[in-house]
């Protein structure tokens, strides 16, 4: 059986947007462990849980963010398939986006750093292909829901 973890993308808007600070950032948490992988706050469902519960509370857990401090946006989310050290894994993310584009970041023992980044270097820090494709998604949607 797949293991089953969620997650959101989680993101902030500049008012002003200039060359060197694009107007989308992505918040991407650098693991403690293993390759030291960078991707969006996720975890495992917990017995009782349904998934945007969990994602909330993977969200909280390990970068200090309440489900208060962000708005989910309507229309967006996305399921990766792949296999995780010989296990098939199922990764759910929704796209969320902070109300407070200060908002403090407060890690956990399971990541040892944060960046807020563009979508060029979010997506070479975010090393797995199926990754990279869901922030191109989130941003293609965000960028089309700005324009409608």
């Amino acid at each position: 059986m797949a293991l089953r973890a969620c997650g959101l993308i989680i993101f902030r808007r500049r008012l002003i947007p200039t060359v060197d600070k694009p107007a989308i950032e992505f918040l991407l948490l650098q693991a403690s462990y293993g390759i030291h992988h960078w991707t969006p706050p996720k975890g495992h469902v917990d017995p009782g849980e349904n998934d945007l519960e969990t994602a909330l509370r993977e969200t909280q857990e390990e970068a200090g963010i309440t489900a208060g401090q962000l708005t989910i946006i309507e229309g967006f989310r996305r399921e990766l398939n792949y296999v995780a050290r010989g296990t098939p894994k199922t990764v759910i993310y929704w796209l969320a986006e902070v109300k407070d584009y200060n908002v403090e970041i407060r890690l956990s023992q399971e990541h040892q750093a944060y960046r807020w980044l563009g979508l060029d270097e979010a997506c070479q820090l975010a090393q797995f292909k199926e990754m990279k494709a869901v922030l191109q998604e989130g941003h293609q949607f965000l960028c089309s829901s700005i324009l409608s």
